[in-house]
């Protein structure tokens, strides 16, 4: 009867690998398709029965006598390290409440490489490796990036400044290199157009603006930005060392923007028509905010809502200031 009540409460398939259990007489040697139920299982089998069946010893000398082999001590010790975790249970408890804590914080967005690298700078010294598994048993994942739409509109009839970095993003210094574009939104209001200049050196967001025109006071404002917060932080761009770098949209390739960046004293840069690769590190940036920012929180209603946003997730991806 024991051995009935265990296959019962111990199904094919819970043991070490597939097979069938068959019933044999007791002395007899088990049958080469039978498997062993895992301890797990019959730890519960022994829990549910011990009070009926006079205590643990006498259901393991009948198990036993029935091929299935668990000893007292193995039960004990089991029982034990459920009730008393050991100490890597308890530590990835405690990780597992602060990786959802930052998942949390960051739009829910974040995969296991952020949350690695977040909880570090928290100085919680965790490998990557131990995120990645304990993110699979809460069953939380970071956003997948989809297509992305082009936006860039040439103007055959503007004069293009020359490709100033062949596809070389790698700076020695700050404010040597800055590269610009811009994304759209889909809002009830209207379409909102956001546009970003980013550092490559350290690859901070150096300035950002959002408008409901696409005119190049768009792409003016976000350099704009750039300068004045690096001016406010005390370390201006040296006349002429700096390269703006875009792709060949109309606003870029404008002789507004052309006269602005020639009193400031930066150098234009552009890449070729439709080639993403020739401004990827920008790709990559509105590729990321389209992942974290505008697709989880859609609906979007008005610029305001579009704008609060942003400035938010670029508070919170900056990279920690490059020391003077």
């Amino acid at each position: 009867m024991w051995r009935a009540r265990c296959i019962e409460r111990c199904p094919p398939g819970s043991g070490s690998g597939p097979g069938k259990r068959a019933g044999r007489k007791a002395g007899t040697a088990p049958r080469a398709d039978f498997h062993r139920p895992a301890t797990h299982s019959l730890v519960a089998f022994i829990d549910e029965t011990r009070d009926r069946f006079g205590g643990v010893e006498p259901i393991c000398t009948v198990l036993a006598a029935h091929g299935i082999s668990i000893a007292p001590s193995t039960y004990y010790a089991a029982r034990k390290r459920q009730l008393t975790p050991s100490p890597r249970i308890v530590r990835d408890e405690e990780l597992k409440e602060r990786i959802k804590e930052v998942y949390e914080s960051n739009y829910r967005v974040y995969g296991a490489r952020k949350i690695w690298r977040q909880l570090n700078r928290q100085g919680h010294e965790v490998a990557r490796c131990t995120i990645e598994r304990l993110m699979r048993e809460l069953g939380i994942a970071g956003a997948v990036r989809g297509k992305k739409v082009i936006t860039t509109m040439p103007d055959p009839a503007a004069a293009r400044a020359p490709d100033l970095l062949d596809r070389d993003f790698v700076t020695p210094a700050p404010n040597r290199t800055w590269v610009a574009d811009f994304t759209h939104v889909a809002a009830w209001s209207g379409v909102v157009y956001v546009a970003f200049v980013v550092d490559t050196f350290s690859r901070r967001i150096v300035g950002w603006s959002a408008s409901m025109s696409k005119e190049t006071k768009l792409v003016l404002d976000a350099l704009d930005m750039g300068l004045w917060q690096r001016d406010r932080d005390g370390r201006p761009p040296t006349p002429g060392e700096l390269v703006h770098h875009s792709d060949a949209g109309s606003q870029y390739t404008s002789f507004r923007l052309a006269e602005h960046l020639d009193a400031a004293r930066i150098a234009a840069s552009i890449g070729s028509v439709g080639d993403a690769y020739d401004n990827a590190l920008m790709e990559s940036t509105i590729g990321l905010f389209k992942t974290e920012v505008i697709k989880p929180q859609r609906p979007w209603k008005t610029l305001s809502h579009v704008e609060l946003a942003t400035a938010e997730w670029v508070r919170l991806v900056q990279p920690p200031p490059t020391p003077r």
